[in-house]
Order: C-alpha cells, then sequence, then structure tokens
C-alpha cells in the first residue's frame, strides 16, 4: 500500500509578482527550492493564507536571493502582491517507509529568504 505525505512546505512566503500575461506556473527563488528540495516544474499545491484559495501548478526557478515569488498565468487570479503562501509538495512512499519520512519544512524571513529549516511541526 502507498501514502501520500507531505515532501516540503515553503512556509508564509509573500507574492512579490502576479503576471496574468504568461504561460502558467509559479516562479520561487532558486534558494527557497533548493532549501525544501523542490525540483523546477515539480507539482506543488499552493494555499493562500490571504484569501483561502487553493490551486495546483508546478515551479520554475528565479533568481537565487531575489526573494521572488510570482504567481502566474490563470492563478494570477487567486492571488494578490502581499499575500501570504504557504507551498507544499507531496510524494507517495510505500507504507513501511512512511514511518520513517520527515518532511523539509522551510521558514522564510519577509523577503523570501530561507530563515530556518525544520522536519516536524510543533504542535499549538
Amino acid at each position: 500500500m502507498y501514502i501520500t505525505l507531505l515532501k516540503a512546505k515553503l512556509h508564509r512566503v509573500t507574492v512579490t509578482r502576479v503576471e496574468q500575461d504568461y504561460e502558467g506556473s509559479c516562479a520561487i527563488d532558486s534558494g527557497l527550492l533548493d532549501a525544501a528540495g523542490i525540483l523546477e516544474y515539480e507539482q506543488i499545491h499552493v494555499y493562500n493564507v490571504n484569501n483561502g484559495e487553493r490551486f495546483t501548478t508546478y515551479a520554475i526557478r528565479a533568481e537565487a536571493g531575489s526573494g521572488m515569488i510570482s504567481v502566474n498565468g490563470a492563478a494570477a487570479h487567486k492571488a494578490s502582491i502581499g499575500d501570504l503562501l504557504i507551498i507544499c509538495t507531496y510524494c507517495r512512499l510505500e507504507y513501511e517507509q512512511a514511518h520513517h519520512h520527515r518532511p523539509v519544512l522551510v521558514y522564510s524571513d519577509p523577503r523570501n529568504q530561507p530563515e530556518r529549516i525544520r522536519n516536524s511541526i510543533q504542535a499549538a
């Protein structure tokens, strides 16, 4: 049996740009992608903290250190500059492997630079 688990999360990154007239996708600072282990063109799930919108697209690399989080194409209707996003990827693992899996959780500073990385979520 396979189970789907959280692979990586970029927690509360800030939208810096929206581009409706673009092919699609979400451009993310390469430093954030690398810190989380998210590959270019990997499917991402995006959760908008400000308005509750949720959508699926794919990641593309933006310049490292740029702080860019650009929501593009049709998804640009679901976010505004300044919105906070949670961006997640998931993986499918054998049930037995799932017990040993730990996600990569990247928390960014206000300029969308990696601030700290964890492998578990603390209960409130």
